[in-house]
């Protein structure tokens, strides 16, 4: 166990999130997500909600900020209703460790799953809320 990082972060996670760069993606995906058919390194983080996982990765994952979409979410399919809690949780989550994160990006599904397919990683959670997918693309880390 290491001390200030969350045991929700596994070794294998943790790992993960460092080799990233700069513009390298990650997708926290929910559990109806088709993770294994990305094509790209699939994590598992069963039983954890992406809020909590979103709380856990951010204080340790510097947001890009030179793209208007580090954080995008999936557009709701025609005929489909957003539960409007998930990106409000969202946003709470990125609010506090980056408060300073432009608005979110929703993205038609299949140009979701396009873009999930250039990730680096899919890390499939518990989420059980429908359109619980988020990417983040990792920004520079700063200095001090």
């Amino acid at each position: 166990m290491l001390k200030g990082i969350s045991p929700l972060l596994s070794p294998r996670l943790l790992a993960t999130l460092c080799r990233m760069g700069h513009g390298d993606e990650i997708v926290l995906a929910d559990a109806h997500f088709p993770g294994a058919s990305m094509g790209c390194l699939v994590l598992r983080a069963d039983g954890v909600p992406v809020t909590p996982l979103l709380d856990a990765i951010l204080p340790l994952f510097e947001l890009d900020a030179y793209v208007d979409d580090p954080v995008v979410l999936m557009a709701p399919v025609a005929g489909d209703e957003l539960d409007p809690a998930v990106e409000a949780d969202y946003r709470a989550a990125v609010g506090r460790h980056a408060p300073s994160a432009p608005n979110f990006v929703r993205l038609e599904r299949e140009a979701f799953y396009e873009r999930a397919k250039s990730s680096f990683a899919v890390v499939m959670t518990g989420e059980l809320r429908k359109y619980g997918n988020v990417i983040l693309k990792k920004g520079v880390t700063p200095s001090s």
